[in-house]
């Protein structure tokens, strides 16, 4: 009985324990059921993310094309290779000695090595091959498939793509994923200033499935359609761009110069047709990247040296106190506590007229100009009408503006040629724009349009914009003329920016460049050279500006000489592409020389003056003993002839012959020739009106043009 009833206990007591349990089992499963959680998680989210597949549909970010709607930078397909090596998949890598023989041909990556990724982790499921076996093209994978590979699988991807390679680099920019974001984002240029309009947003694929993968009956498939960036078109000319990267790229090689910057414009409509600068760097493997970050057209500011002159020009001209044929003393100009100096290759104390000025590249004459002729405050305010206070505006990131010095009388006169004072490549290409356009100044711009991937239909479109009109139209006319004699007349600092077939209007700039110290740099490649020019010079069509800082010019060349083999092929090229006509350029005659030994002096220098040439005489008789050039040579008018008589020979004063007119002198005079440096002359041992005689030595020192002496005294420092 005590056993039964101790039983009954027990059964009792589990029946309890029992009925406890259920009771806390059902209290949990109407838990579950009225707040479907469980252990903190959503057991509605569990079951999407176990049984709902969800498939990326990727978009593709907007391409950026040149004005003619040619690609320069685009999305493509790429591949990622992959392999299988699970031997619980039907087709998995059964070979891999085989299947790493013949992957070795197609991937970057050799034969071992690839083996080797193969058969060192059995327990992986598949792997990838690295660098090596990413960005792969279409041919590239369809050459692989055709070796049909067991377990060879690929993934696909968007790449961009960046078809001509190094093409005005600095302006486009590049795309690379964002460390924060994970996605895909615009460093530098377009790529970055257009980041918005150009993005992408990837769709997705969802569905219900089997523990399999497998649709479930009747489930439905979600689809959020992907939605593709924004196409932009640029004013950037592909055509004119590939004249200017090669020229470009051949100057570098050429002359290693520390930076060379150049802008080609439409100044009509204000429209960059081209932009390059070295160094430089390949969007697609970023070579070159670190040698500098910034676009140096619209980034960089440096004192402009003489091709502020243009602007100073312009100034006096719209003042109407610009008279070319009007005289000055070149040589110095006194400057508050002060003085300029003429460079090199100007005769000091000479009277020259302001046309010459223009021509030789006078400081003096730009420093009487501002100062003298036009007034400092009405000078300041021409500075302001073309642009050079403010940022241009141009629709590209970062851009910076130069400083206009002009608080003290010295800074006041410098800044009429171009020294003290900074502005920017692209400030320089909106004002000269007012000139090449009969006054009107036009903003410049590099995106024309934006336009809808999908459809085609334009989103937005920049429309020319002018800035201001800070000279006349009959202004600008006369000032393309004068600044067209700086390239055609034989004294001009320009001759060598001739283009066979169309008149070129144009300055050139020689400015120093400041130290360390604040004194400026010497020596004859510490300078940055410069050009301003446009064609065809009646109706410019293209204005172009090339600068090359500190090229290795070495004892032959020139600064004009790389700035030239930038400037002509580009600008000579492009008008032709454009279909612009040559225009009838008049051509210097050449004529063989006749012989005009033993005829009286007078009437053989009559004569040759006659015919153009510049006839300089040495020997006090009345007879003519010599000539040189020999009779029978070919020459060109202007060109200078010497002719020798009887009695004593006196050294004329060869400030600023060129060296080939020099040894003309010393041949027929017999002179023994030393020279140093190379340009023009700048001093000579023996003094104008000395006599000579034949067998005496005569050394003169060469100097460039523009350069050496320029500008400003080499003790002034950078404010």
């Amino acid at each position: 009985m005590q056993k039964q009833k101790n039983m009954k206990h027990g059964a009792a007591g589990l029946f309890f324990l029992f009925g406890l349990l259920f009771f806390v089992l059902i209290c949990r499963f109407l838990y579950i059921q009225v707040t479907g959680t469980a252990g903190g998680e959503v057991l509605a989210s569990k079951i999407e993310k176990k049984y709902e597949k969800k498939q990326v549909i990727e978009a593709k970010r907007g391409s950026i094309l040149d004005t003619k709607g040619e690609v320069i930078a685009e999305d493509t397909s790429s591949y990622i290779l992959r392999a299988v090596l699970s031997d619980k998949e039907p087709k998995h890598v059964e070979d891999p000695e085989m299947t790493a023989s013949k992957l070795a041909k197609y991937i970057d990556m050799d034969e071992q090595e690839i083996y080797e990724r193969l058969t060192s982790n059995k327990k992986a499921y598949q792997v990838e091959f690295g660098s090596a076996g990413k960005d792969l093209t279409q041919v590239v994978k369809q050459k692989i498939e055709k070796m049909e590979l067991p377990g060879i699988t690929f993934g696909r991807t968007n790449k961009r793509f960046y078809p001509n390679g190094i093409f005005a680099s600095h302006l486009i920019g590049y795309v690379e994923k964002d460390e924060k974001t994970g996605e895909m984002a615009g460093k530098f240029g377009i790529e970055r200033y257009l980041n918005k309009e150009l993005k992408e947003t990837n769709g997705k694929l969802t569905y219900d499935s089997d523990s399999w993968g497998l649709l479930l009956p009747d489930a439905k498939e979600k689809v959020v359609a992907p939605d593709n960036g924004n196409d932009v078109m640029l004013t950037i000319d592909k055509k004119i761009q590939t004249f200017l990267e090669d020229s470009l790229s051949k100057v570098q090689a050429k002359y290693d110069p520390e930076q060379i910057i150049a802008i080609v414009s439409n100044p009509k409509t204000g429209e960059i047709v081209a932009m390059g600068q070295r160094p430089t760097f390949h969007p697609t493997t970023k070579v070159g990247l670190t040698d500098t970050w910034r676009n140096l057209a619209i980034e960089e500011t440096f004192e402009p040296g003489s091709t502020m002159k243009t602007f100073t020009l312009a100034a006096a001209v719209e003042e109407g106190v610009f008279k070319p044929n009007d005289s000055f003393v070149a040589g110095t100009y006194k400057a508050g506590s002060g003085e300029i100096h003429d460079h090199s290759g100007i005769e000091r104390g000479k009277s020259m007229t302001f046309l010459e000025g223009v021509q030789r590249s006078s400081n003096v004459a730009f420093a009487t100009l501002a100062m003298d002729k036009i007034g400092a405050d009405t000078f300041r305010e021409y500075l302001t009408k073309f642009g050079f206070d403010n940022k241009t505006g141009i629709d590209l990131p970062n851009e910076i503006t130069g400083k206009i010095q002009y608080k003290y009388k010295l800074e006041k006169v410098t800044t009429a040629f171009g020294q003290g004072s900074t502005v920017t490549p692209i400030q320089q290409i909106q004002a000269a724009s007012a000139i090449a356009n009969d006054g009107k100044m036009m903003q410049p711009y590099v995106i024309k349009s934006i336009s809808d991937q999908d459809t085609g239909k334009v989103l937005k479109t920049t429309k020319p914009k002018v800035t201001g009109n800070p000279i006349s139209a009959e202004t600008a006319k006369q000032v393309r003329d004068y600044l067209e004699t700086v390239i055609s007349a034989k004294k001009g600092t320009g001759s060598k920016y001739a283009i066979d077939g169309y008149e070129v209007a144009g300055k050139t700039g020689t400015a120093q460049i400041a130290g360390p110290t604040g004194r400026y740099l010497e020596g004859k490649n510490n300078y940055v050279f410069s050009f301003l020019g446009m064609a065809p010079k009646d109706d410019p069509q293209l204005v172009m500006y090339v600068a090359v800082k500190q090229p290795k010019l070495g004892a032959s060349y020139v600064g004009a000489d790389p700035l030239s083999e930038i400037f002509n092929p580009v600008m000579q090229n492009s008008l032709q592409y454009l279909n612009i006509k040559p225009s009838d350029v008049k051509k210097q005659k050449a004529i063989d020389i006749a012989d005009y030994t033993n005829q009286p002096e007078s009437s053989a220098a009559k004569e040759l003056k006659e015919l153009g040439y510049d006839v300089s005489t040495i020997g006090s008789g009345r007879k003519v003993l010599d000539q040189s050039p020999k009779a029978g040579s070919t020459l060109l008018q202007g060109e200078k002839i010497i002719l020798r008589t009887e009695g004593e020979m006196k050294v004329p004063d060869m400030t600023g012959w060129s060296l080939r007119d020099v040894m003309k002198f010393a041949n027929v005079a017999k002179l023994d020739l030393k020279t140093t440096g190379t340009g023009y002359v700048s001093k000579q041992n023996l003094q104008a009106g000395k006599k000579v005689k034949e067998g005496d030595s005569f050394h003169i020192e060469l100097s460039q043009p523009e350069g050496a002496t320029e500008d400003i005294p080499k003790d002034k420092k950078t404010e």
